[in-house]
């Protein structure tokens, strides 16, 4: 199912959402609940153009008239046996606000009416399709009211009677399918059909009231394609009986569908002109005056004659300011354009053949709309210039007329003409974070000096001390391999029992080397102890603010030593074991 608050407040103009709310909150006040009904639902709900609104409120509407009058709305007629009447609002809409009623016929085409409920007000009407209500109340805004499952039928584009008497009782009916049909586009269901060839053959159409045929008739001018109208009711033999003068031969055809290409033209540029005041003159071009009079004074809605009426002297009057010295610039143009009432440009554009007021009005559908497309929206956003700022839609049709009128033509120019809207840069971020201090290493004591230097020297020895026990491991297994070769040597050649001890000693020499090479790195600790006590009283250097600088040179001496001192004295240690043997 459609979802109906969507569809009121996208199918419906600004100036149709307006005027509905203020007529809902009208009766709000009065504590009536009101619906939307009729047409404006079946139109919604097809999707074709909403051309006029019916509202009902439960409850006498006539006396919400004063209400609506002080609200902008011109009453332009009424009817006190429905207790409804017709309301225009500014932006031409078309407004019947009425009671939920039901009816009665105790005789063809003589209703009574009486205050019901809005659902047996959807059941007294016409055709299944146009039996639909929306709710505008609070609580239940936008809820559909369908209890003859009129979506159905729009679904299939048909016409359903609500009642099978409906011709009968009321055969206005009649007249108002063949003109639904004529502007939809749709046809009557079968048996509705059926009923509609009884009702021409056997003359229900006596018995419409006076009232309605006004009503069908004043209708006609109202529709988008009046001509269309005219022709089907002609075809069908009902123009005849609402009106014998009318027709389609008394139709100017060529300009009145010269006046439909304008009014398309100025709504595709935002004018919505209703075209109905301005039609009726062509419409009737070839009536004589006096039957143009007779049809005037027939119809329900008198404002809407007074509008025809005082059409042409407000477009003749639009047409002077717009070839005056007020409208010379393009921007002035535009903005008188857009500030007259619709119907009178509309008149003016159709009727007005001065080159002036045509030359402006070509420009306005073709050139000055082009100036919308000049808009600097890139370097806006440089100068942090966005839709999000407070008046920035005014902003932009400055900018729109500043462009129309051949201004701010280089980049220097729009750039001091958006200045003065140009938001300060914003400031950087604040870090909220406090930066880590820097560690400072704690000075070493004075008294630690020595330890500091000795500990360094050590570190540079252990490795050789700590290779000892690897060393004499090694000399264990050779010693031990050297003891299982030389038993096995004895057994096989037992002649030489000298040699044994012969091969001994060279084993032997390898251990006291062993023993002299354990003696140097002793020596290495106790020299690099030595050049340590030499490095420690220079005091100069403990005022430097890292230990670790002190302690580099003794690294140094301490490595360059090491290996210098222990060659010098394995020769006298091989001397030794030469004296021993």
């Amino acid at each position: 199912m459609a979802d109906y608050i969507y569809l009121l407040e996208s199918r419906l103009s600004q100036a149709q959402q307006h005027a509905l709310e203020k007529v809902r909150e009208i009766a709000r006040i009065k504590g009536l609940t009101s619906f939307l009904v009729g047409g404006a639902v079946r139109d919604l709900t097809s999707g074709s153009p909403v051309r006029d609104l019916d509202v009902v409120v439960q409850g006498n509407a006539l006396k919400l008239k004063k209400d609506i009058e002080k609200s902008g709305g011109f009453i332009s007629g009424e009817s006190e046996t429905t207790q409804s009447f017709f309301v225009d609002f500014p932006g031409e809409v078309r407004m019947e606000i009425g009671s939920t009623l039901s009816a009665t016929y105790p005789k063809p085409g003589k209703p009574v009416y009486k205050a019901d409920t809005i659902l047996a007000d959807l059941r007294r009407r016409d055709f299944t399709a146009n039996a639909m209500g929306l709710s505008l109340n609070q609580g239940s805004y936008g809820l559909l009211m369908d209890p003859l499952n009129g979506v159905a039928d729009i679904e299939n584009r048909e016409l359903r009677l609500v009642n099978n008497y409906g011709f009968i009782e009321d055969p206005a009916q009649m007249i108002r399918a063949v003109r639904l049909m004529a502007r939809l586009g749709w046809q009557m269901d079968e048996r509705t059909r059926s009923r509609y060839e009884t009702g021409k053959e056997e003359g229900y159409i006596s018995v419409m009231s006076a009232w309605q045929r006004n009503y069908e008739t004043e209708e006609i001018f109202h529709e988008e394609d009046p001509l269309r109208v005219i022709s089907k009711l002609e075809s069908e033999g009902w123009l005849k009986l609402l009106n014998p003068t009318l027709g389609s031969s008394k139709v100017n055809a060529s300009e009145l569908e010269r006046l439909r290409d304008i009014q398309m033209q100025l709504q595709i540029h935002g004018i919505h002109a209703e075209i109905a005041a301005a039609s009726f003159p062509l419409l009737t071009a070839k009536l004589t005056p006096k039957d143009v009079a007779s049809l005037k004074k027939s119809f329900i809605r008198q404002g809407f004659v007074r509008q025809i009426d005082a059409l042409e002297s407000e477009g003749k009057a639009f047409a002077a300011q717009l070839s005056s010295k007020e409208a010379s610039a393009p921007s002035q143009a535009w903005k008188l354009l857009h500030a007259t009432r619709p119907e009178a440009v509309l008149w003016a554009a159709h009727h007005v053949k001065a080159a002036g007021v045509q030359n402006k009005l070509k420009a306005f559908y073709t050139d000055w709309p082009q100036a919308r497309q000049k808009i600097p929206f890139t370097l806006m956003q440089e100068m942090r210039i966005t839709p999000d700022l407070p008046g920035y839609d005014e902003l932009v049709e400055k900018l729109f007329f500043e462009f129309m009128d051949n201004h701010l033509s280089t980049v220097e120019e729009q750039k001091a003409f958006l200045e003065p809207y140009s938001p300060p840069a914003p400031p950087p971020p604040v870090n909220l974070r406090r930066a880590r201090a820097t560690k400072k290493e704690p000075k070493a004591p004075k008294g630690r000096k020595k330890t500091a230097v000795e500990s360094e020297a050590t570190a540079v020895v252990t490795p050789e001390v700590a290779a000892q026990p690897a060393q004499e491991k090694q000399e264990k297994q050779k010693k031990a391999v050297a003891g299982k070769v030389a038993p096995v040597a004895a057994k096989k050649a037992p002649a030489p029992a000298a040699k044994p001890p012969a091969k001994k000693v060279p084993v032997k020499a390898p251990a006291k080397k062993a023993v002299v090479k354990k003696n140097p790195p002793k020596k290495a600790v106790v020299a690099a102890k030595k050049p340590a006590k030499k490095v420690t009283p220079a005091k100069t250097v403990a005022k430097k603010p890292t230990p670790s600088k002190k302690a580099a040179p003794a690294k140094k001496t301490a490595v360059k030593k090491t290996p210098a001192k222990p060659s010098p004295k394995k020769a006298p240690a091989k001397k030794v074991a030469k004296k021993k043997r």
